[in-house]
């Protein structure tokens, strides 16, 4: 029997695990993500599983990738500079479903053009504009977002604005009408520019992971998880980036399911960047039917039901005012840890850390160092002068921040740069308290210790320490992670809870549930605790995660292979092909079929209906084929808004709904 691949790319480790006959784990490997390079990174963790198992390239049947990348992007506001192409709408709708914050002050073109609820031309598209806004600006841009008004319904326009600027600029193109088939314009374009932010980065993953599959002559095929936990081909996951959020999470789900047998329980994987949690009912994740709803922004994208929060393993630590006194808070943005960072660059580290502890006093800048990720060019990433300059001063190796900026504004420019991916910060996190304790020694724990007394040391608003020691401090930092952990835990069944109608925010702090968890005994009894087992996955899950269980007093299920549930989980799915489209009604009897070139008209209900179904079933069925699915199923939903007016059942809308699902085919060597 053949051997299968997964891969699982999260935002600080890339984990792979070859799996026989879908049930024995062969080997298991973890390696750092490298980010200036995912290649390294991929190829390290391949070639250790290959290495454990003994395995030649031969015995490879099939690959797939699961992938964190593009929701921390999402988390942590990251990506490409992007345009949108605005067709058919008012300056108004720039304001709306997120739109403005999306674009993050990227430019956006408005034309004239767009069309009808019926799919009728409201007016031309302005073809000219479009060509000498590209001839002026296209050299900026690393990728395109084209939206027009009602593009669902006949996405000509689109489609013509996508042609010249291929044509023009050769860049990356994501038309709305690809990513959903529902209306709402302003967030269907907020989709489309989310998914031109990721292209770069998705294609870069998948690049590297083909190009040393390919060197090390594997043939099979390379799957990538969806965010609803199925399988695309990597040619679809590249056009679609945006599909791939959540990818990571649904992979942990399934493959939590895979491990546990659990039918009915609390998923919460711990990363690097974030903690996902999300609730497992008759063995099978739950889809939002609102669309995944990651870093603020709630896409049109069908993924599964996610609490998606900015907790992780390296979650930078920062002070906060808690009442009359001092406290710690976690997130939501990643740092390499000092204990990394150290590892990588010890001289620089030690002497910045020394230096900074002879010192009488903090500054704010102390125990935090700039580390480069990625070189490239200024005006493509949007750079201001200052921006390029800064990155040109620290493009060449780490650094302190304590004496890199040489004005304030310059803080301003290195925000910009660690927002566009190009560098990354390192401050303290869990992992180095971590490191402190004991509990991990993968890397530098004298430094890590030292960042840890230089944090310690700092006055509160009290004038007091932070803490007696760098022991202490940690103790703290990873009570904190038990608290805000059990927080979005709590925030997510109150979510799923139907006994429970308020902000599910609100009810996972209010005092009666704090006291009731507690265990509070006084006058009034107060006895509260999580109803649900709770699985726990994440390479540090079983360091993290039994306080957890403790502090909620429920069942935490902590499997073997949790740290690679991502990657098992990547290997164990299906392929799933879904294509959607609309039948209205413009007129008394004409009901019109919107199809990918445009509406077609028909003068009964049933046979618009079976029309579009039969375009879409070839449609969804070929995609399954192309993408390597075998014994393809298809199965249809159809959903009728309809009028009863006048005592006659009168069609309004219809909605079709075709899915064509299949296990990959395994190549055998």
């Amino acid at each position: 029997m053949a051997l299968m691949l997964g891969i699982d790319t999260g935002g600080t480790y890339t984990d792979a695990v070859l799996l026989r006959d879908e049930t024995d784990v062969v080997a298991k490997a973890k390696s750092l993500t490298t980010r200036h390079d995912l290649a390294l990174g991929v190829g390290d963790a391949i070639a250790r599983v290959m290495d454990e198992s003994g395995a030649a390239a031969s015995d490879i049947g099939l690959v797939s990738l699961s992938t964190t990348l593009a929701t921390n992007a999402l988390v942590e506001g990251q990506g490409g500079r992007v345009a949108l192409i605005f067709i058919g709408f008012d300056e108004k709708d720039l304001n709306r479903q997120g739109l403005s914050d999306a674009l993050k002050g990227d430019p956006a073109l408005r034309l004239s053009g767009g069309h009808t609820h019926a799919g009728n031309a409201v007016a031309p598209l302005d073809t000219g504009a479009l060509r000498d806004w590209l001839a002026t600006y296209g050299g900026q841009i690393s990728g395109f977002a084209v939206a027009g008004a009602f593009a669902t319904r006949n996405p000509a326009h689109e489609l013509e604005a996508q042609a010249i600027i291929a044509e023009l600029t050769g860049k990356p193109v994501s038309c709305s009408h690809h990513l959903s088939s529902k209306l709402n314009g302003p967030k269907r374009a907020m989709t489309a520019v989310l998914n031109a932010r990721l292209i770069g980065m998705i294609d870069h993953l998948i690049s590297a992971t083909e190009g040393l599959l390919d060197t090390l002559g594997v043939t099979a095929p390379l799957m990538v998880v969806r965010g609803d936990g199925a399988l695309i081909s990597a040619e679809m996951a590249r056009g679609r980036p945006i599909e791939t959020i959540l990818s990571g999470p649904a992979a942990s789900i399934v493959g939590a399911q895979w491990l546990t047998g659990e039918g009915n329980a609390l998923v919460s994987d711990i990363g690097g960047t974030t903690t996902d949690v999300a609730l497992l009912r008759d063995g099978k994740p739950t889809i939002d039917p609102n669309g995944a709803q990651v870093g603020g922004f709630r896409t049109m994208v069908e993924a599964v039901a996610m609490r998606t929060s900015g907790l992780g393993g390296d979650s930078e630590v920062h002070a906060i005012s808690v009442g009359l006194g001092d406290g710690l808070f976690l997130g939501p943005q990643r740092v390499i840890p000092i204990a990394l960072t150290a590892h990588n660059a010890p001289a620089m580290v030690h002497d910045a850390l020394d230096r900074q502890l002879a010192a009488d006093v903090n500054t704010d800048s102390d125990g935090r160092f700039v580390v480069p990720v990625l070189r490239v060019d200024p005006q493509v990433a949007g750079l201001s002068e200052r921006e390029a300059a800064l990155l040109a001063r620290i493009s060449d190796r780490s650094y302190p921040l304590t004496g890199l900026l040489n004005s304030r504004m310059e803080i301003a420019s290195l925000r910009r740069l660690v927002e566009r991916g190009l560098v990354q910060m390192s401050a303290i996190t869990p992992t180095d308290a971590s490191h402190v304790l004991g509990g991990m020694a993968e890397w530098d724990t004298d430094a890590a210790t030292k960042a840890l007394r230089l944090f310690a040391r700092s006055r509160g608003k009290l004038g007091d320490p932070m803490a007696a020691s760098a022991e202490a401090l940690a103790e703290a930092i990873l009570r904190q992670l038990t608290d805000q952990t059990s927080t979005v835990l709590l925030e997510a069944t109150f979510d799923d809870d139907d006994g429970f109608t308020g902000d599910p925010m609100a009810l996972a702090r209010h005092e009666l549930l704090l006291k009731g968890i507690a265990g509070h005994s006084g006058l009034i009894a107060a006895d509260i605790r999580l109803n649900i087992p709770v699985v726990g996955l994440g390479a540090s899950a079983h360091a993290y995660y039994p306080a957890v269980g403790e502090r909620l007093r429920t069942q935490m299920i902590l499997p073997e292979h949790a740290e690679i549930a991502n990657a098992l989980g990547a290997i164990v799915g299906q392929i799933s092909i879904r294509e959607s489209g609309i039948v209205t009604v413009p007129a008394k009897a004409q009901y019109r079929a919107h199809l990918p070139d445009g509406g077609v008209d028909f003068g009964t209900e049933n046979a618009a209906l079976e029309c579009l179904e039969t375009h879409l079933t070839e449609a969804a069925k070929a995609g399954a084929l192309a993408a390597g699915a075998e014994d393809v199923r298809i199965s249809v939903e159809r959903t009728f808004q309809r009028t009863g007016e006048e005592g006659v059942d009168t069609l309004l809308e219809a909605d079709v709904i075709v899915t064509a699902s299949g296990r990959p085919r395994i190549a055998i060597g």
